[in-house]
């Protein structure tokens, strides 16, 4: 299956028992792509598995379910009520259809074309994460947008304005922030950020600065001057139909082969106030 001895994708299909392997080999190919790609697993609170394309999340309401106030004897209780969201998680397929001829099964090897496979995989991962974040700075569609720290009005990026950020997401944890390109840069060259012992890490292995405990993860696709503070523990709901599926056939009179790739997901949020966002000045 790999390295520089391994077999051709042409024997595959050198009896119909193993051409049936293909389809499955291809989902792993691209599961493992998906895999070495994921920023999910950072975002993510829980995944959700459905057999349907309608699913409705939930929400947690009450005059106050972050606290637990002393009660008096006899007194009633504090409640907190679970309930249905107005609006469904909006699902979107994401995929590929991978075409190529009788030539290039025949005389390919199998690592090489899991290199490709792989690649795929990433590029699937990479956009289900930015309908993970497009999901936390706008909502579900349940009118919960990400919160605007600091008023709504810019403010200017120093340590000082990360600490207030750490601050306001209380008292849920400040764990995760995701930032755009430019804005990375901007905190991985604030002054504290640059301290010898602070970017010790960064220098030596390429691993983020980790400001104020919580881990910067860069999402390319984001808006510059745009920080989302948030609590991955409780945060963000995945909600995928079925597993990876993968489908295969044939057409003869042009010798082509054909295997479509694809994965259905949504996001919804679970506590809408345990992502925020800070827009920089």
């Amino acid at each position: 299956m790999s390295g520089p001895g391994s077999d051709p994708v042409e024997k595959f299909f050198q009896c119909t028992s193993s051409a049936a392997l293909f389809p499955e080999y291809v989902a792993r190919a691209v599961r493992s792509g998906m895999e070495g790609a994921d920023q999910l697993k950072d975002l993510v609170a829980t995944v959700t598995t459905i057999d349907g394309v309608d699913y409705r999340s939930i929400t947690a309401q009450g005059e106050d379910t972050k606290t637990l106030k002393p009660v008096a004897e006899g007194a009633q209780l504090p409640a907190t009520t679970i309930r249905m969201n107005d609006g469904l998680v909006n699902l979107k397929k994401r995929g590929r259809m991978l075409v190529t001829s009788y030539e290039a099964l025949r005389f390919q090897k199998l690592d090489l074309f899991t290199v490709v496979l792989r690649q795929i995989g990433a590029y699937i991962a990479r956009a289900q994460a930015q309908d993970a974040v497009g999901v936390l700075l706008n909502g579900d569609g349940n009118n919960n947008p990400a919160e605007e720290m600091n008023g709504g009005s810019p403010a200017a990026l120093s340590y000082d304005s990360l600490v207030k950020m750490w601050a306001g997401l209380a008292p849920f944890e400040l764990n995760t922030m995701l930032a755009g390109t430019e804005t990375v840069k901007s905190v991985l060259n604030l002054t504290e950020m640059k301290d010898a012992q602070a970017g010790l890490n960064f220098q030596g292995t390429g691993q983020m600065v980790t400001p104020i405990g919580a881990a910067l993860i860069h999402v390319p696709t984001m808006a510059d001057k745009v920080i989302v503070a948030m609590d991955k523990t409780c945060a963000l709901e995945m909600v995928q139909a079925g597993e990876l599926m993968t489908d295969y056939d044939k057409l003869i009179d042009r010798q082509l082969e054909r295997a479509s790739i694809s994965a259905v997901t949504g996001f919804a949020k679970i506590f809408s106030d345990a992502s925020k966002k800070l827009t920089i000045s």
